[in-house]
């Protein structure tokens, strides 16, 4: 696994979207990582259905479709496709890899779990370093006001 992402120099956080508010891979993007056929990616989750409800996994809707081609110029998805893609949360991939059950699913998937975590933390420092930005900007407001109100008194 490491070298199919290090050989074809693959960043699976460049594969993460976000869509309905979570944070999720394209079938295309997790076969080409599982180095199978996003056609078995897609039979798998058919066969096994039960494992993956709608929290888990779906399929795009028409405007969530446009909205990854216009957004996103490195998403996966071929416009000549006759099947609407399939996506994956963190849980539905980590089901995907139990139903597929090839090492290189395992591999991948833990990969794919580390880059989500890494997602996680990134994000979360991004929000303590915003509300400490905002904090500073209130304080300054806050002090400006009462000079401004001072000076005038």
């Amino acid at each position: 696994m490491n070298e199919i992402i290090e050989k074809e120099e693959i960043k699976v956080e460049n594969m993460i979207y976000e869509v309905r508010g979570k944070q999720v891979m394209l079938d295309s993007d997790l076969a080409k990582l599982y180095g199978t056929d996003t056609k078995r990616v897609n039979e798998a989750v058919r066969r096994n259905i039960e494992k993956f409800p709608e929290r888990f996994s779906w399929k795009l809707t028409n405007e969530e479709l446009n909205f990854l081609w216009s957004q996103f110029a490195t998403a996966n998805i071929s416009k000549k496709s006759r099947s609407i893609p399939r996506v994956f949360t963190e849980q539905g991939i980590a089901m995907l890899a139990t139903v597929l059950k090839t090492k290189i699913a395992t591999q991948a998937t833990i990969q794919i779990m580390d880059a989500f975590v890494e997602m996680r933390k990134y994000i979360n420092n991004n929000l303590i370093e915003q509300k400490y930005i905002n904090n500073l900007v209130i304080k300054n407001y806050e002090r400006l006001i009462y000079s401004k109100n001072h000076l005038i008194n």
